[in-house]
């Protein structure tokens, strides 16, 4: 197969993915896009890296090429400081990331987003999320992938205390969370990283733009 192009592999969903592609018994070649090398690696991973801030991707020339990218990109305000910062890595560098896809050839474009989102949110995160869909949707890829988790559930290495109280929270109130609600159910990382590498995997969709939420994802498990 040819290769996967991945962006935001350091973050939470990104390494369990990256652990899922090398495990892969097609041994896909993977190159990771980011503005540090992964410290995760094993000496002998093979993964390649190319380290570079997003907004100087345009005066990247690369003979790579890869049928498929994923893009893992994303932070909360509190993380980022602002909301410009915010939406600097949740809309900028995703796009930025998309763009480098589109020059080099690919034809399934995975991204993780999030459920809720909407160009009409009233929330500012649900609204960045949701004009960076549309975006992207309007490069027209072959297969647009958008996955829509709600809380993730899972150990990280950067605790956040607002999603250790939800997890806390919701999960006695997952198993009522369904029908037209299951979407909004929590998901475990490891979930979402597997399905994620299902489609990376498997033959670009023939569906265009499809939305991902809870019982896509865990049917891909």
């Amino acid at each position: 197969m040819s290769g996967i192009l991945l962006a935001g592999a350091s973050g939470f969903i990104g390494e369990k993915l990256i652990r899922q592609l090398e495990q892969a018994p097609s041994r896909p070649k993977l190159m990771s896009v980011g503005r540090r090398p992964l410290s995760f690696l094993k000496p002998k991973s093979r993964v390649q890296e190319h380290i570079a801030n997003f907004n100087s991707l345009e005066g990247w020339m690369t003979t790579w090429q890869a049928e498929t990218a994923v893009c893992c990109l994303g932070t909360t305000i509190k993380v980022a400081g602002s909301q410009a910062a915010f939406r600097a890595v949740d809309y900028d560098a995703v796009i930025a990331f998309a763009r480098l896809a589109k020059r080099i050839g690919v034809q399934h474009f995975i991204v993780v987003s999030a459920v809720g989102a909407g160009t009409g949110s009233a929330s500012f995160y649900s609204r960045v999320k949701g004009e960076m869909e549309v975006a992207l949707a309007a490069m027209d890829f072959a297969a647009l992938s958008i996955v829509q988790p709600s809380l993730l559930l899972g150990e990280r290495a950067e605790q956040r205390l607002g999603e250790r109280i939800g997890q806390v929270v919701s999960m006695p109130l997952a198993p009522l969370l369904m029908g037209p609600l299951s979407p909004y159910r929590p998901i475990h990382g490891d979930h979402v990283a597997k399905a994620i590498a299902a489609l990376a995997l498997g033959p670009v969709p023939k569906y265009g733009v499809e939305r991902l939420h809870y019982n896509d994802l865990m049917a891909l498990n």
